[in-house]
């Protein structure tokens, strides 16, 4: 069982706009051979205010939170292992840039000065020194480029494509190696209130390794899913 909430709010008036999203995800899966396991599990809040510089372009104020809201836990070699839990970790996100729209679908955000802070705020995670937190903080400053591209378009009354990527160059720490934080959704309408989902999610965090890999870098996470089920739109 899985649900996905996406709300959004766009104000726009003379040269002001402002672009606010809520992504909520949660799901549950219960396998003969795996036993009961929460399998999704994510709440992503973007807001951006802009005032309009030209007809397509905005200086700009983005802020980011993104976090779970329950407790999850890995399974190396069949071993439970607690991993996260509300704000363990949170990452939040404060970025003054360019937005550069050329089209009501598109949106694409460059700042090449942003602020981001890692949270585990749970002592035992925190203790192991996860998520690039040093061991017994429980907060990680960066400082680094940003860049937002955000993609919402309706193809027609049953087809719609949600898509969003974000990347994230920390100064100080392995500049090149690249943040990346990508979500699509596609929503194909079978009636009015049936409908079809496919998502794919990627996840390349440089500080994050693999759990149950100890020594291992960091590696892409993927999650795709494919599901049918009931559609409310308000």
């Amino acid at each position: 069982m899985n649900s996905v909430l996406s709300l959004f709010a766009f104000y726009k008036k003379e040269k002001h706009s402002w672009d606010n999203t809520l992504d909520f995800n949660l799901g549950y899966v219960r396998t003969s051979s795996l036993g009961s396991r929460k399998n999704d599990d994510r709440i992503d809040i973007l807001s951006k205010y802009g005032y309009a510089l030209g007809e397509k372009v905005n200086l700009a104020g983005l802020f980011n939170f993104r976090s779970q809201l329950f407790k999850g836990y890995t399974y190396p070699d069949n071993v439970k292992t607690f991993s996260s839990a509300f704000l363990s970790p949170a990452y939040v996100l404060f970025s003054p840039g360019i937005d550069f729209k050329p089209n009501k679908d598109l949106s694409i955000f460059i700042s090449p000065g942003t602020v981001r802070w890692t949270i585990v705020k749970d002592d035992t995670l925190s203790a192991a020194g996860l998520y690039g937190v040093e061991p017994g903080k429980h907060v990680n400053t960066e400082v680094g480029a940003f860049a937002s591209v955000n993609y919402l378009k309706e193809f027609n009354k049953i087809v719609t494509y949600k898509g969003r990527l974000d990347l994230f160059s920390n100064y100080k720490n392995n500049p090149q190696n690249v943040d990346l934080y990508m979500t699509n959704v596609v929503n194909v309408k079978l009636s009015k209130i049936l409908s079809m989902t496919w998502s794919v999610d990627m996840i390349y965090d440089d500080d994050v390794r693999l759990f149950g890999k100890t020594g291992e870098g960091a590696a892409l996470q993927l999650k795709s899913l494919v599901g049918v089920g009931l559609l409310i739109n308000f």
